[in-house]
């Protein structure tokens, strides 16, 4: 969700590895809008997105990227099970998930804090989805690892 932390640790992930490539949804509304906080048409971010996948792809069968990092809030199961086949019909062999399991009253004051805000029935409103809906590895994950603060990160491994 959004506050939940998952830009933060991605950005730091992709800090300490240089092999990864990065695709994160506000990165490309940044380039493809100037502003990050704009919505704009998803087809045209969801093309940019298989764009830079593509990319990477390349980049991996050339011996000189590890894998991608995609960084977005996929709060609804059928969304992400859309994102795994495509990936997957794109030649991502395994895709791992990570949950960021943040409770709604951290992730609502970590909104506060922020210059860019999202407002806070939308975050209620996809807290709800979630919880209906909490990421499983039957979606298509190879594995999920749960991360919650607090907690001990718990790996969810797939068939």
């Amino acid at each position: 969700m959004p506050g939940s932390g998952k830009s933060t640790w991605s950005r730091a992930f992709l800090a300490r590895s240089p092999d990864i490539f990065g695709v994160s949804t506000d990165q490309i509304r940044a380039d493809l809008y100037g502003n990050e906080a704009i919505q704009g048409d998803w087809r045209q971010i969801w093309a940019e997105v298989q764009r830079r996948w593509r990319f990477a792809l390349t980049q991996i069968q050339a011996g000189t990227c590890g894998g991608v990092l995609y960084d977005a809030t996929n709060i609804r199961r059928r969304y992400r099970r859309q994102v795994l086949r495509q990936a997957q019909a794109m030649g991502f062999s395994r895709c791992l998930g990570l949950w960021f399991d943040t409770p709604l009253a951290m992730c609502l004051g970590r909104n506060q804090g922020r210059s860019r805000q999202v407002p806070p029935d939308i975050i209620h409103r996809m807290a709800r989805q979630l919880q209906g809906a909490p990421p499983d590895c039957k979606e298509g994950f190879a594995a999920l690892i749960r991360i919650a603060p607090g907690m001990a990160n718990v790996p969810m491994l797939g068939d």
